[in-house]
């Protein structure tokens, strides 16, 4: 465990190295924010009622989405791990006193968490003092944060068990490419990061809330914003928990099962 922890430091310091593009980054995301915001608002005006999330609520939930991107982001990938896998250097890898799924997944956690880290408090403190309904609301209660909290940990890890699955799938490939935009534009739509889910047509809403995409962007932000509450929230979660240790045991069979078959060319 400890070789693991040292590894995740290492990571976690080498991501805080890149201090301007953090900060390129939250400039784009207040703006992407800005612009979402007026996209709602414009809907909300035209019909308020229409809509299953109050204007506040949607603002809320554009602002915990910015400030929290690199956490959910389903389309950021650790480009070294493709290249290791496509030129060989994965046999280095192989070679430490280590499991090549659990040091790529502390690899990937780390990078996330040090992404977080830079970015999520000046979007937080922004939204924060923006005039309601346009700025980052309280939590629905307590109760509701602390569930929230504990969904955004099932949250971030879920993620790195999907991104998991995208990389060993890599080993049967000869390129990444179109795993990598087939698995963006599906979670995209089916996590939330476009649309929230709850505005989905209430039969595909059904479906999609039991599948891992539901699981990731969309239940963290719903629970906090207090559109998800009581014996669904319970649910929700129990059902995150699931899905979590599907894909991480999944997962890792499937990696041991890869690298019996993984054929390095050269000397």
């Amino acid at each position: 465990m400890k070789k693991y922890w040292s590894f995740f430091r290492m990571r976690f310091l080498g991501g805080l190295q890149y201090r301007a593009a953090a900060w390129a980054g939250v400039a784009t995301q207040f703006a992407w924010g800005f612009l979402r915001l007026l996209m709602f608002r414009a809907f909300y005006e035209a019909d308020a009622a229409a809509f299953p999330m109050e204007l506040g609520q949607i603002a809320s939930y554009i602002w915990l989405q910015q400030a929290f991107l690199t956490a959910f982001a389903v389309w950021y990938f650790d480009n070294d791990i493709f290249e290791s896998i496509t030129n060989g250097t994965v046999a280095y890898e192989l070679a430490r006193p280590m499991s090549l799924y659990s040091m790529w997944f502390v690899k990937n956690l780390a990078i996330r968490v040090s992404r977080v880290s830079l970015r999520c408090l000046p979007v937080l403190a922004v939204a924060c003092l923006l005039p309601a309904p346009y700025g980052l609301g309280l939590p629905a209660s307590p109760k509701a944060f602390i569930c929230f909290a504990v969904a955004m940990l099932g949250t971030l890890l879920l993620v790195v068990a999907f991104m998991m699955l995208i990389y060993i799938a890599t080993f049967y490939t000869l390129s990444s490419l179109g795993l990598r935009i087939m698995a963006a534009a599906v979670c995209d739509l089916l996590t939330g990061a476009l649309i929230p889910l709850p505005f989905l047509p209430e039969e595909l809403r059904k479906i999609v809330e039991l599948t891992p995409f539901a699981a990731m962007e969309n239940l963290p932000l719903q629970i906090y914003c207090g559109s998800l509450t009581g014996a669904a929230m319970g649910r929700a979660m129990l059902l995150q928990a699931f899905w979590l240790i599907v894909f991480i045991a999944g997962g890792a069979l499937w990696m041991q099962r890869s690298l019996r078959r993984v054929v390095v060319q050269g000397g």
